[in-house]
This record gives C-alpha cells, sequence and structure tokens, in this order.
C-alpha cells in the first residue's frame, strides 16, 4: 500500500463514522463537514432550489442519527448516505415540492456567484469555529438538537446523560454563547 496516497473522502467519512458510533463526541460534526459538500451537490443535480435542497440534505443528515444500525459496513457510509439524499430528492421532486426551474447557467456553471461562495464558506467556518468553542456539552446538546425537528426532552436526557428540566435552559445559554462568539466575528445572526 503507498503510504504517501492521500486518504479519499469516502475512506476519511468511514473513518468519522467509526469513531462517531464507538461514541466519540465530535466525530459526527467532522464526518458532516466531510460529506455535506458531497450531498449538496448530489442533491442540487435534481435541480432542487437552495432552501428545498437544504432540508433533503438535513433530512438525510436525520436519517443516519435516527437509524444508525442501518449501516453495518463503516465503509458504506458515504455511500449509504448519497443513496438517500439522492432517493430523497427524487421523492421530493416527485411530490412536486419547491423546485427552481433551469434558466441559463451563469457563466461560473455554479448555482452561486464567486462572491456567494466566498461569504457562504466563510460564515460556514466561523460557524464551525465557534461551535468548536462551545463545551463538549454544548456541542453535543446543539448537534443533537439539530438534527431533530421536535426534540423529545426525554430521549435528550438520556442520550446526553443530563435531568430532563436542565435541557432547555442548557440549549439556551449554549445558544447564547454561540451568538456571542459569533458576533464577535461580525457575524450578526438577525
Amino acid at each position: 500500500m503507498d503510504r504517501s496516497a492521500q486518504p479519499t473522502v469516502w475512506t476519511v467519512a468511514a473513518e468519522h463514522y467509526r469513531q462517531w458510533r464507538d461514541g466519540s463526541p465530535t466525530a459526527m460534526d467532522e464526518l458532516v463537514r466531510c460529506l455535506t459538500p458531497v450531498l449538496w451537490q448530489v442533491v442540487r443535480a435534481q435541480r432542487l432550489d437552495a432552501e428545498t435542497a437544504a432540508d433533503v440534505v438535513q433530512s438525510t443528515w436525520l436519517a443516519l442519527v435516527r437509524h444508525p444500525d442501518a449501516i453495518r459496513d463503516a465503509d458504506a457510509v458515504g455511500g449509504w448516505l448519497v443513496t438517500t439524499a439522492r432517493r430523497e430528492a427524487w421523492r421530493v421532486v416527485k411530490a412536486g415540492a419547491r423546485t427552481e426551474p433551469m434558466g441559463e447557467l451563469p457563466e461560473t456553471g455554479q448555482g452561486a456567484s464567486a462572491e456567494q461562495e466566498a461569504t457562504t464558506r466563510w460564515t460556514g467556518r466561523v460557524l464551525w469555529d465557534a461551535v468548536a468553542q462551545l463545551s463538549q456539552r454544548c456541542q453535543r446538546l446543539l448537534r443533537v438538537a439539530a438534527f431533530l425537528d421536535r426534540p423529545n426532552y426525554r430521549q435528550l436526557a438520556g442520550e446526553l446523560d443530563m435531568p430532563m428540566g436542565s435541557i432547555g435552559p442548557t440549549r439556551s445559554r449554549c445558544l447564547a454563547r454561540l451568538r456571542t462568539l459569533l458576533a464577535a466575528e461580525g457575524v450578526d445572526h438577525a
């Protein structure tokens, strides 16, 4: 095996997935960072508008969180996510959800201008840097809550080993801290 070869996105994703299944509190964040751009491209290729595509990508991650045992071989996580995203996008298109007719392609061949793309990437980097500054408890709580449409506080309490009554106040404090960190970086959340 060539030791100088760079790992592929698929091998990196498989390793993050293994770590997440083994209980690493940050591995899911890394997996999301690694594969969301791939899922985004898969979903946008189905001609969904940006908002619908974001919903489909989020639904894909939610499906993984809800059914972690659906993937027996960690090396298959990338394929599973791509297939799930593609099928969900097809389902949404078939249902006639918000679709965006394809007009003329922009000169760059991309859906967003270079300025929009740079802004989106910068905002994403600042957000994840701010999240990384939060306590592990806050990171776990916000990550789990972000993937659930309607968080079940009883379930969250069990998963996070927290009293059920402290989830709401803790979540509020974590979000306030995140807003403060983002404001310090010049990100306006309004």
